[in-house]
């Protein structure tokens, strides 16, 4: 399983712990990765996914899934999310028509 977030394509970064005395020590920064489930109202169904706390909350900024999936460029996605937008824009599609 990869620590990388499956909306916002966040992953490890790489620095430097720096002591009182400039010692410099490489170190790697971990994204906060929390397993959740999230409900897609154009579907009627639910999703689960590994995502970061920062995309969580970016989701609900944006008004749920849908809006969040709306607005996402498909190069940050998960293959699996990659798939939900699809649906969800299928779904969208065909209910306005």
């Amino acid at each position: 399983m990869s620590r990388r977030c499956d909306l916002t394509g966040k992953g490890p970064m790489s620095g430097n712990n720096v002591s009182h005395a400039k010692n410099h020590t490489r170190r790697r920064f971990l994204p906060n990765l929390q397993d959740v489930t999230l409900m897609s109202d154009t579907l009627g169904r639910s999703f689960k996914f590994r995502i970061s706390n920062a995309a969580l909350r970016t989701v609900d900024h944006r008004g749920g899934l849908d809006a969040f999936m709306k607005k996402a460029k498909d190069a940050e996605l998960s293959p699996e999310a990659l798939k939900v937008k699809k649906d969800i824009a299928k779904a969208t599609v065909a209910a306005t028509a």
